[in-house]
């Protein structure tokens, strides 16, 4: 397993396609303005099917600071630091499948998490606790253990949901402690005054 310790030293280990890069240039070119200075490559959500990965582009001057910049024959590419370890190694793909589909793909050879107690709540997650929330519209993504506290984001329906901190305290987080001892706490670390879509709407006063 490799440790962010050694990527920092190195620098994450990303390969690109040569029709991958390309595409992005044009993508740039073709965004106008407020000028674009690069992609940044992150990853959106885990689930049973794997990764989902995210390509956004940067603005100009809104470069994140700690992102680990890389450049590809011109094009600069940011890799978020807080799942790098989960991006070493990846490569990125584009081949064209016809107008307005995403034709770009990620071949990561890293496992959902290196942390087998991570690995039991995400298992979890994916079998039992989104299933039972998909009816709500809402689903939960595990961001990661420190310690025994299990961080979670709640979206979909349950982001800015007004029953939220009941769905988390009476479910989530007694169905996630009663299958992992090892974890005393789970932490919502969501922004649920972003929410757009919520099943129940938060009680106005």
């Amino acid at each position: 397993m490799t440790g962010e310790a050694d990527i920092d030293e190195r620098g994450p280990d990303v390969s690109m396609t040569d029709p991958a890069i390309e595409r992005l240039k044009l993508l740039i070119e073709s965004a106008g303005e407020p000028r674009v200075s690069g992609i940044r490559l992150q990853i959106g959500r885990r689930n049973a099917d794997g990764f989902e990965h995210l390509l956004t582009m940067v603005d100009h001057d809104e470069e994140p600071e700690d992102d680990y910049e890389l450049d590809f024959d011109g094009l600069a590419f940011f890799v978020e630091p807080q799942n790098v370890e989960y991006l070493d190694g990846i490569t990125v793909h584009w081949e064209f499948k016809g107008e307005g589909v995403n034709g770009f793909e990620f071949d990561n050879p890293n496992p959902l998490w290196h942390d087998p107690i991570a690995l039991r709540i995400q298992e979890l997650i994916d079998t039992s606790i989104n299933p039972g929330i998909a009816s709500h519209g809402g689903f939960i993504d595990l961001l990661g253990i420190e310690g025994k506290v299990a961080y979670i984001r709640l979206g979909g329906g349950c982001q800015g949901c007004g029953l939220a901190d009941v769905t988390l305290k009476q479910g989530i987080e007694v169905a996630i402690k009663e299958s992992v001892p090892e974890i005393e706490e789970v932490s919502d670390a969501t922004d649920h005054d972003a929410g757009t879509n919520p099943y129940f709407e938060p009680s106005k006063k």
